[in-house]
């Protein structure tokens, strides 16, 4: 792949990043922009499917937890078990996650939550 090529899908990630930040924030937090721990949460919320739901600050970890969880799996790093009879899902940890530095971690989370809401037809 050619430099260019190279920049031109990376700078098309961004425009998406960029679009999906501005379109939840304007959704789901009063145009305030929305950081990647807030769109994680609101991952959670989806999965879950309890909107309504006053979370404490557990359940909050645990949403995040299976947003992570579905935000990974397409990577074979997670497996979908089963819900559970109060409707949260659960996982199990298919192949152990790579050690990544931060900035390796926050991209790959980008990568996949752009994923996510391509599928979903959030954005496009």
């Amino acid at each position: 792949m050619s430099d260019k090529n190279r920049m031109n899908k990376y700078q098309k990630k961004i425009k998406r990043w960029d679009n999906l930040i501005d379109k939840l924030s304007k959704s789901f937090n009063e145009g305030e922009i929305i950081d990647l721990e807030g769109v994680i949460y609101l991952i959670g919320i989806q999965e879950l499917g309890k909107f309504d739901k006053i979370f404490k600050k557990d359940e909050k970890v645990n949403l995040m937890h299976i947003a992570i969880c579905k935000l990974l799996e397409p990577y074979g790093y997670y497996k979908f078990e089963f819900v559970d009879e109060d409707g949260w899902p659960h996982y199990s940890l298919n192949s152990k996650l790579p050690k990544l530095k931060p900035g390796e971690q926050s991209i790959l989370m980008k990568e996949s939550i752009i994923s996510y809401f391509l599928k979903k037809g959030f954005i496009n």
